[in-house]
């Protein structure tokens, strides 16, 4: 998970991949829209096939902390 960073200022303090300005969102929104790891790389050579494992793990860590959470 190390390569997820949080910076205030950049990119409005979204989490980013290893400090680019290249989002979490951003990345998933590609995956979303039906694009293939090696075409995010294409576009974007500064990512890894890691960094685009590390989004998939943290958006899947962030979404189990939502249904983790017990009201009380």
């Amino acid at each position: 998970m190390n390569r997820i960073t949080l910076e205030p200022g950049k990119r409005g303090g979204r989490p980013c991949v290893r400090g680019l300005r290249i989002t979490v969102y951003d990345v998933l929104a590609m995956l979303s829209s039906g694009m293939t790891h090696q075409e995010i790389q294409d576009d974007f050579p500064e990512l890894t096939v890691e960094d685009i494992l590390a989004v998939l793990s943290y958006a899947a860590d962030r979404e189990h902390m939502v249904y983790s959470l017990k009201v009380q």
